[in-house]
């Protein structure tokens, strides 16, 4: 299979129902920005965050097979570079994650490939010399394809960040599945970043869909192939997106006010239930719970 088998599908990956489906919940994300209200910025940040932090969890799930926790993921993010009790390998390969992702970061703002071949080697190394190269091929000829897109073509927009993706986890073809799986690790950032670049909103992925993914990226575009990775690819990415909008209007005030609400309705009922038992007395004043 070429370097640019994906990119040539862009076309048709753009007329599947599963990238329509898809863009319809991307476009009440997107339509929310520019953001000036300063709540929503403020949430806005903090998605990133989470964002960041559950990636680099997947990430050192795969690198060192162990049982890696949200907790040690968001302590190492905050900066802890040990944590009591647990093993050292996990928290180098956060520390790892976290280096890497903040390393392809830029590339949303400059399109350089050598970011995204950065981060695969502070993963350790995970890719050869020939994926290096053939990376740096795609992402040129991908940043081609994307710069004759118009600006208000979300659906080529979104089948040329698919396409990319999947002709990336194409290079990490390989008989072992460990390895294969921290090879696409990068391809998983250079997703992100690219699609940022083409002003898609980013997709978080567990590994099992990334495994899944890229099994179908390997077998190539043709003979259903591109339908399968759009299908697998527009559910995790409608759901993220569902989650950033809700993230992003999410309202302190109005959050208190409902868990008030809610307690309040709670203890009423509560009080009901433990008087249930008690006869009504015809003659007694009625009392408002």
């Amino acid at each position: 299979m070429s370097n640019t088998a994906w990119i040539s599908s862009v076309a048709a990956l753009k007329q599947l129902p599963a990238t329509t489906a898809a863009i319809e919940v991307g476009k009440e994300l997107t339509d929310l920005w520019p953001l000036h209200d300063h709540v929503q910025i403020d949430n806005d940040v903090k998605y990133a965050e989470s964002f960041q932090v559950r990636v680099t969890r997947q990430f050192a799930i795969a690198l060192t097979g162990e049982d890696v926790t949200m907790p040690d993921a968001e302590y190492v993010y905050e900066g802890a570079d040990e944590i009591p009790g647990r093993p050292q390998t996990l928290v180098d390969a956060l520390l790892n994650a976290n280096d890497a992702y903040d390393t392809s970061v830029d590339f949303s703002e400059d399109g350089d490939a050598e970011r995204i071949v950065e981060s695969a080697s502070q993963l350790g190394d995970v890719w050869d010399d020939d994926t290096v190269a053939a990376a740096r091929e795609l992402i040129a000829a991908a940043a081609a394809e994307g710069s004759a897109l118009a600006a208000d073509d979300l659906p080529g927009r979104y089948a040329l960040g698919a396409a990319a993706f999947a002709q990336m986890l194409a290079l990490t073809a390989g008989d072992d599945e460990e390895t294969a799986l921290k090879a696409a690790l990068p391809a998983v950032l250079y997703f992100n970043e690219f699609d940022e670049w083409l002003g898609v909103p980013r997709v978080f992925l567990e590994l099992d869909t990334v495994k899944q993914l890229r099994e179908i990226a390997v077998a190539g575009p043709d003979d259903g192939g591109a339908a399968k990775f759009i299908d697998v690819l527009a559910e995790p990415a409608a759901t993220e997106w569902r989650k950033h909008r809700e993230d992003v209007l999410w309202d302190p005030a109005e959050a208190k006010k409902k868990a008030r609400e809610e307690d309040e309705a709670k203890s009423k009922a509560a009080l009901a239930a433990k008087f249930a038992h008690v006869k009504d007395d015809p003659g007694k004043e009625t009392v408002e719970l």
